[in-house]
């Protein structure tokens, strides 16, 4: 039996005290230990940002990449070794902004890889810039008059780019939350949880308060996870009432199912080519 403890590390978090970051860690730590996965058979693979600290506050095999490429380093080591549960774990500028274009092809592949956002709706690691998901009208360092674009929607852009497993998290209940991710790791497919992360030092406007007036469960709606168009209309629900929980869930084949090269099994459990069967392929670039 696993529990909390056997992902622990000495190294402490060092994000603010009372980051939402705290409470994601806590949720991905939990669901590891809910589906009893041991560590080393997990890959915690991040990018840059305060939120992409968190493999080194885990006890797993980890890599800390940069901006924005977090999504294509997860799925070349998914590729390699297909029988290795990946985690991404990033913030909503790393995730939504400079790495936009490999999350959405991540998402088209449907690789089996989960990909959990902590969206806090500002750049906190360099003191409160405005990001990709900050809401109209924010005034940041950056927008000292107000954000004028509109921000993106990882909810609805996730479901008409291919996902397969789409939900959201609060990291102010993080039980809830570490259910969500432990289904994503459970679901074979591309899962994004988007996680309302709030940074208390640089987002004085969605915080923890603002969003617990706000949150409401899925589950406790009558809400049909496998229905498309009902997901997509909670996706664009902003307001009063924002939803939280599983928007929608289906299946079909990843890409490792479909990749012509892991018909043998994983890569790196493949014999490596002896050289005479290279020279028909070598001779093609003559």
């Amino acid at each position: 039996m696993l529990d909390l403890n056997t992902y622990k590390v000495e190294t402490k978090p060092d994000w603010c005290p009372g980051c939402g970051d705290f409470g994601v860690l806590n949720g991905v730590t939990k669901a590891l230990a809910m589906l009893e996965i041991q560590p080393k058979n997990v890959l915690v693979v991040s990018g840059i940002g305060c939120s992409s600290n968190l493999p080194g506050f885990i006890k797993a095999y980890g890599f800390h990449s940069i901006h924005g490429r977090a999504v294509a380093v997860a799925s070349g080591a998914k590729l390699a070794n297909p029988e290795l549960n990946v985690v991404v774990t990033g913030g909503d500028g790393d995730g939504y902004g400079i790495g936009m274009g490999h999350f959405v092809h991540a998402m088209r592949r449907n690789l089996d890889i989960t990909y959990v956002v902590m969206n806090n709706q500002i750049y906190g690691l360099t003191t409160g810039q405005a990001s990709p998901t900050s809401e109209k009208g924010h005034v940041t360092k950056s927008t000292p008059t107000g954000v004028i674009e509109t921000p993106v929607n990882p909810i609805a852009l996730a479901l008409v780019t291919g996902a397969t497993y789409v939900a959201r998290g609060f990291s102010g209940d993080p039980n809830h939350m570490a259910e969500i991710i432990a289904n994503g790791i459970k679901h074979k497919g591309f899962a994004l949880v988007d996680v309302f992360s709030p940074c208390v030092t640089f987002n004085k406007k969605n915080t923890y308060e603002w969003f617990r007036e706000r949150v409401y469960k899925l589950e406790e709606a009558d809400h049909n996870t496998m229905n498309f168009e009902a997901a997509m209309r909670k996706a664009h629900e902003w307001g009063p009432k924002i939803p939280i929980g599983l928007f929608y869930k289906t299946e079909r084949p990843t890409y490792e199912d479909e990749e012509p090269a892991l018909k043998m099994g994983p890569l790196h459990k493949q014999p490596f080519p002896k050289a005479e069967d290279l020279k028909p392929i070598l001779q093609t670039f003559f």
